[in-house]
């Protein structure tokens, strides 16, 4: 009988570690797969944009020498939301996908303990599935938020923030956000997945329920990052290395022994180059 008992352990082990290489390569292959598409977006529209006053921000900047008068909003046509909201939405995949990870394999592990004991159990796909519904509700409102921008004439062709005040006060907003209680206490919930689950009801077996548990912690996830991903309005919507810094940053708060003092030091980082910015004594870096 023990034998037997540890045949079958060693069984449900082998699956356990199967099931584990699978989903992290799904989700490895995926953000993977919304980096090249940003690569390749942001590579067409440096390609597209010098000197051509193509329209690929929402702003015509006509035949003006050296664009010197400040561009004119040309409101966004049906396709040009959907390209934007598209946009937005494989950046959040690509840069959120690393940092559910650890959640999305816990789920699996207890979905497959559940199935071998003969119980039915949602996959583990339909608890990432709410994660990522979440961020793309937050893309809906970041092309909102951009168009809003491009209609006050506070972004540039290449979607990069063109006025040093409205720039500094984001700092300022962005730092100080980084310090308060609702920050931290998302920031809790994405550093301790089981915590999470266990004052959550814990792990819930049907699909629906297994959804809307994943969107309940992408919106923790969103409570915690929003105002990080605002950044990218300063820095330019389209500038890889400032999503690849943003994605880092997002890691590491989420996943280092020090993630409340990484965003408390951010947020420290955040407001002190926006006064600097506002005195006039710093500028971001070109896209």
């Amino acid at each position: 009988m023990r034998s037997q008992s540890g045949g079958e352990e060693a069984v449900l082990t082998a699956f356990l570690r199967r099931d584990r290489a699978i989903i992290l390569t799904s989700l490895i292959a995926i953000a993977l797969l919304a980096w090249a598409w940003l690569i390749w977006f942001a590579s067409a529209m440096k390609t597209k944009m010098p000197d051509t006053g193509m329209n690929m921000s929402g702003m015509d900047m006509g035949n003006m020498p050296g664009m010197a008068m400040a561009p004119a909003f040309t409101p966004w046509t049906p396709t040009h939301v959907m390209i934007m909201f598209a946009m937005w939405g494989i950046m959040m995949v690509g840069m959120m996908t690393p940092s559910v990870a650890p959640m999305v394999l816990l789920y699996a592990r207890t979905a497959r303990s559940a199935r071998a004991q003969g119980k039915p159990f949602a996959a583990a796909s339909w608890f990432a599935a709410g994660y990522l519904a979440t961020w793309l509700g937050f893309s809906l409102l970041a092309t909102a938020t951009q168009w809003a921008m491009e209609w006050a004439a506070l972004l540039s062709p290449m979607m990069k923030s063109t006025d040093r005040t409205f720039g500094g006060y984001l700092l300022l907003i962005i730092g100080a956000y980084q310090w308060t209680p609702l920050k931290h206490a998302c920031l809790s919930h994405c550093r301790a997945p089981l915590n999470f689950i266990q004052q959550h009801g814990g792990f819930r077996p049907q699909r629906l329920a297994a959804l809307e548990l994943g969107m309940l912690h992408g919106a923790y996830c969103v409570g915690c990052c929003w105002a990080l991903m605002a950044l990218l309005f300063l820095g330019g919507v389209m500038n890889l290395f400032w999503i690849a810094g943003l994605m880092v940053l997002v890691l590491l708060e989420k996943i280092s022994p020090w993630g409340q003092t990484v965003a408390r030091a951010a947020g420290l980082v955040a407001m002190a180059a926006g006064l600097a910015m506002l005195a006039g004594f710093w500028q971001p870096p070109a896209a």
